[in-house]
């Protein structure tokens, strides 16, 4: 089928695979190699294990495949999310420039933030939600954005986002985290980087911890690549083999996740003592309009909020088919309290959910037998 347009299921179960070779398997295994054989001039692709590792390659080839299908584009993957984050904003910011960040996003940006100033970088914060951060992006270096939010799940408009800021001059990062490639394409929406933790739904088992950065720009990514090189933030050949083996099954775990949590979010609508339910798939989520024109999957994860602590934690400890984990973007459904934490700005009873692949009655039937439980107590 070369040249016929694959959907995202073929091109999943295909990315990033070798031609095939009589006798050899169709993912070939992990090279653990610290050195290769380097006779003369280091010419060839392969030195030192710090620089390039094969089984990286062809992970990083994977990955682009579907953040930009039939498109030159470059990856570069990461020991964690968060080393895939800070390659982006410390490859590209220097003392003096400014970046725009989301006030609501993921929970470590607070600590970026502070080692950004100490860099005698400025840093400028706005929410998700209305597309607030187009109101500080003036003088800006670098935008920042994570869409949906992470545990909120706000939604701004990636393309109206990308354009303005490269018309004031700045470059556009958009953490890629809950929604995949396959339920939106920052690149495609005009975002100069796409980045994610590829621990949550890319790889999908709760196993591996990594990340990824995808951008068209040579030069950028030979920037991303050069910042890897310099800390050492390289993921084990292992993990970076399992990873590819996973997304293999990536179409299948999003379309029965994201069904899961539509069902889960319109059962939890009808539940008197849930209130700030979103999910940007449900028609009546405040951030579904936009979602709708830039999302071909909404994603994973349902927030809401419950009475009080302690009514989430009874929700919480009741529940049978759902882990209590700080993850998301598994198999399995999990679960938590946020605002255990202390690092997001969210009621003490706010939970935010991840669904899994289980069988859809059982997992709401789960949820609303421990939210009556919850209740009755």
């Amino acid at each position: 089928m070369t040249g016929a347009p694959r959907g995202d299921g073929t091109r999943a179960v295909r990315a990033g695979l070798p031609d095939p070779v009589k006798y050899e398997p169709p993912l070939p295994g992990p090279v653990f190699a610290a050195h290769f054989h380097l006779p003369g001039e280091p010419t060839g692709p392969y030195t030192y294990g710090r620089d390039e590792n094969p089984t990286w390659t062809r992970l990083e080839r994977a990955i682009g495949e579907l953040e930009a299908p039939g498109e030159a584009v470059e990856t570069v993957v990461f020991s964690s999310g968060m080393a895939a984050v800070s390659a982006v904003l410390l490859s590209q910011l220097r003392s003096g420039d400014a970046v725009v960040l989301p006030s609501d996003g993921y929970q470590a940006l607070p600590l970026v933030r502070d080692q950004l100033e100490a860099y005698g970088i400025e840093v400028r914060t706005a929410p998700t939600g209305g597309d607030a951060q187009l109101a500080v992006l003036d003088g800006a270096r670098l935008l920042w954005i994570e869409t949906p939010s992470n545990p909120g799940l706000d939604v701004c408009d990636v393309r109206r986002l990308s354009e303005a800021a490269h018309a004031a001059g700045a470059l556009v990062a958009v953490d890629n985290t809950l929604a995949t490639p396959l339920g939106q394409r920052p690149l495609e929406l005009g975002a100069d980087f796409s980045v994610a933790s590829d621990t949550k739904g890319m790889t999908g088992h709760g196993d591996l911890l990594l990340g990824h950065v995808t951008c068209r720009d040579t030069d950028l990514a030979a920037g991303v690549r050069r910042w890897r090189k310099i800390v050492g933030a390289i993921p084990g050949p292992m993990e970076a083999w399992l990873a590819h083996r996973s997304l293999a099954t990536l179409h299948l775990r999003a379309d029965r996740q994201c069904a899961n949590a539509l069902a889960l979010a319109r059962a939890l609508a009808d539940r008197p003592e849930v209130t700030g339910l979103r999910y940007p798939g449900l028609a009546t989520d405040p951030s579904h309009t936009i979602a709708s024109r830039q999302m071909r999957r909404f994603g994973c994860v349902v927030s809401f909020v419950l009475p009080d602590r302690a009514h989430a934690e009874r929700f919480l400890a009741e529940l049978r088919l759902v882990d209590d984990a700080t993850s998301f973007g598994g198999v399995r459904s999990t679960a938590e309290r946020r605002g255990r934490w202390g690092g997001d700005a969210v009621p003490e009873g706010f939970v935010r959910f991840s669904a899994g692949a289980e069988d859809a009655e059982d997992l709401v039937a789960d949820v609303l037998r421990a939210l009556d439980e919850a209740a009755a107590h």
